[in-house]
């Protein structure tokens, strides 16, 4: 059971998304994840809004759109970004940066895992079955076992979704 260089990136993905959440924390962390799902949905569902208040600065309907998105997805991160800094200081005042810190960590392992289970996703569209490394990992069986599922899971849910609209 030795380890091949997949194994390996496998390790450091997990352990560098880790030592990040570790210095960040977990509220920074999943505050800033749950910024971007804000961003992405504010962007997404009031583009059209936006855009028609720039018919007079912007000719082109789709750069319109384009920009209002663009303009609704930064100014989200940035309100995002004030929050979290605010709650970073809250934590810091309540005392609470150890555990945080631990929590952080544990939330960026799975997040290393979870970004791991989408390359492996996406690296499964390769021709790689056949490389040596590829079939003598310890690893990478697990993560295309969860790659698998995501697949799976995600057209089950998506799927109706998209016939319906």
């Amino acid at each position: 059971m030795t380890f091949t260089w997949i194994d390996w990136v496998i390790v450091a993905i997990v352990a560098v998304s880790s030592l990040i959440s570790l210095k960040r924390g977990f509220f920074k962390e999943v505050l800033s994840l749950l910024t971007w799902v804000v961003a992405i949905f504010v962007a997404w569902t009031f583009n059209g809004s936006v855009a028609n208040l720039l018919t007079q600065y912007v000719e082109t309907p789709s750069v319109r759109v384009i920009s209002a998105s663009i303009l609704l997805f930064v100014a989200t991160l940035l309100v995002g970004g004030l929050v979290n800094r605010l709650f970073a200081e809250l934590v810091e005042a309540t005392g609470l940066t150890g555990t945080d810190r631990v929590l952080g960590m544990v939330f960026g392992g799975l997040r290393g895992c979870l970004l791991v289970v989408l390359v492996v996703g996406l690296m499964t569209f390769a021709p790689l079955e056949n490389d040596e490394a590829w079939q003598d990992s310890v690893l990478l069986p697990h993560f295309l076992l969860l790659a698998d599922w995501s697949r799976q899971t995600v057209v089950q849910w998506v799927g109706p979704v998209l016939q319906a609209g």
